[in-house]
């Protein structure tokens, strides 16, 4: 790795600490318990999971927004989980360190940080249900970031984590939705 490359990347962790600090040392109890159980609610991607199955009763449009919704979450969590976290292998942050106050905890996973998982499965839910049915996609895409902002600000995750989890998510939606549309008879050449 080249010096201005390790400078720019130490450069990036420092400010990403700085951050994580930052949201530790700000005392805010009256969303400390709301963004400790939308943490946990969101685990194993049970809020996405809960609106597919919604979505899917509705048949037709809504039902195909939910199968490729789903599709896109179980790429991003399969990236983020059995890839990015084995390859990147970032250590959780210190909570301690950071005084994050024990009413915003959530339980500290084993795995790596980086990427965030929860991040990654909830973006992509969000970017391919609002893609094909726009009218969710704000409240969708709204309810991704709190579920990102949750996981730093119980203290499981960094920003950065965070920001890479989004992109991942971006990028599962955009491979699901790109296979799906090639795939799909009578769909050459339109988008979903």
């Amino acid at each position: 790795m080249s010096e201005p490359t390790a400078a720019v990347l130490r450069d990036l962790r420092a400010v990403d600490g700085a951050l994580y600090a930052a949201v530790a040392a700000t005392p805010t109890p009256t969303l400390d318990r709301t963004l400790r159980r939308l943490s946990r609610a969101a685990d194993h991607s049970k809020i996405s999971l809960t609106i597919a199955a919604a979505l899917a009763l509705g048949g037709g449009r809504r039902r195909r927004a939910a199968a490729l919704g789903a599709g896109s979450l179980a790429l991003a969590s399969a990236s983020a989980n059995l890839l990015g976290k084995r390859l990147v292998r970032r250590p959780r942050p210190d909570r301690e360190a950071a005084r994050v106050t024990v009413d915003r905890r959530v339980p500290m996973p084993a795995s790596a940080a980086f990427p965030s998982g929860h991040t990654a499965s909830a973006v992509a839910f969000a970017t391919a249900v609002g893609t094909v049915l726009p009218p969710a996609a704000v409240p969708l895409a709204a309810l991704a970031g709190a579920i990102g902002y949750a996981r730093v600000h119980t203290g499981v995750h960094y920003p950065g984590d965070v920001a890479a989890g989004a992109v991942l998510g971006v990028a599962s939606a955009a491979v699901t939705l790109a296979v799906t549309a090639r795939t799909r008879p009578g769909c050459a050449g339109r988008t979903p």
